[in-house]
């Protein structure tokens, strides 16, 4: 789901005639080179019963940074096969929203779409807090819910924390806890920031604007682990091992204990002490 999340929208078919010239990540054939298989083949089709839920409920699933929807679709109906509330001739009560700040790659993914009743496609800036937010609650609401089953945020960390730096990565991370029972991320490793650097320098184009200011540095999914884990009441509970790409798969969960307080205090988790606290916190 390498896509654009964090920028002004630009003229995609322009930007990614080489494959190189994606700034933000908002590649228009990114599935042809990084196939939906690549992640799906790590993840276990009976996740959400393994997760707990029931046949009796609907099961909403957010997808962070959708692109052209390829990947939402195929993790639809990976999830759907053995989904506890799909019945025989039914497509069952699985939901999922996916969004991109990209409207011509939303354009795409709703035009494509072969499950219009269960999967949403909308353009959304989750930068944009106030404004992000108050979509996603309008979403939550038609199900009586103030956080998502499952949010899947792959391969989206890179481009919000170069376009946005460290206190625009951890406040992104945030925002995905604080509306989310569980979260599966995979945040792309330090060597792929030096690549996507070193590409837009072959291109002759202006550097990432925070990159070489960058305070959180080295081993990324462990930056994201600590700062779910310390500040944003989440923890750990499984590795799915490394894509083909050496990227690491992580759901992490709300954490029981004190949940009442996490569900009315959520927050905290994007106060601004906390965000200066963790920049203090995660060295390079």
């Amino acid at each position: 789901m390498e896509t654009h999340v964090c920028c002004q929208v630009k003229d995609v078919s322009s930007e990614n005639e080489d494959p190189g010239a994606a700034p933000y990540g908002n590649f228009m054939n990114y599935y042809t080179f990084n196939p939906p298989e690549n992640r799906l083949s790590l993840i276990p089709p009976n996740l959400l019963q393994d997760l707990g839920y029931s046949a009796s409920e609907t099961v909403v699933i957010l997808d962070v940074g959708c692109n052209s929807g390829d990947l939402s679709v195929a993790l639809y109906k990976h999830l759907q096969q053995e989904s506890p509330s799909a019945g025989p001739g039914t497509e069952g009560r699985l939901r999922l929203l996916g969004f991109d700040l990209d409207e011509t790659l939303i354009e795409r993914a709703q035009s494509t779409n072969p499950f219009p009743g269960n999967i949403s496609f909308i353009p959304l800036d989750i930068t944009q807090d106030e404004a992000s937010r108050t979509q996603l609650d309008a979403y939550l609401r038609t199900f009586g819910r103030r956080t998502f089953h499952l949010i899947a945020c792959l391969a989206v960390t890179m481009w919000v924390h170069l376009n946005h730096g460290d206190a625009g990565l951890l406040g992104f991370l945030s925002r995905l806890a604080a509306v989310s029972d569980h979260l599966l991320l995979e945040a792309q490793p330090w060597k792929c920031y030096r690549s996507a650097a070193r590409r837009l320098r072959k291109l002759g184009r202006a550097d990432f604007e925070h990159f070489k200011t960058l305070e959180i540095r080295g081993d990324m999914a462990e930056n994201a682990r600590e700062h779910l884990e310390r500040n944003c009441g989440m923890e750990l509970v499984q590795s799915f091992g490394s894509t083909s790409w050496d990227r690491k798969l992580l759901l992490f969960r709300k954490r029981t204990e004190g949940k009442q307080e996490l569900m009315t205090g959520q927050e905290e988790c994007l106060s601004e002490d906390i965000i200066i606290s963790s920049l203090t916190d995660l060295t390079i």
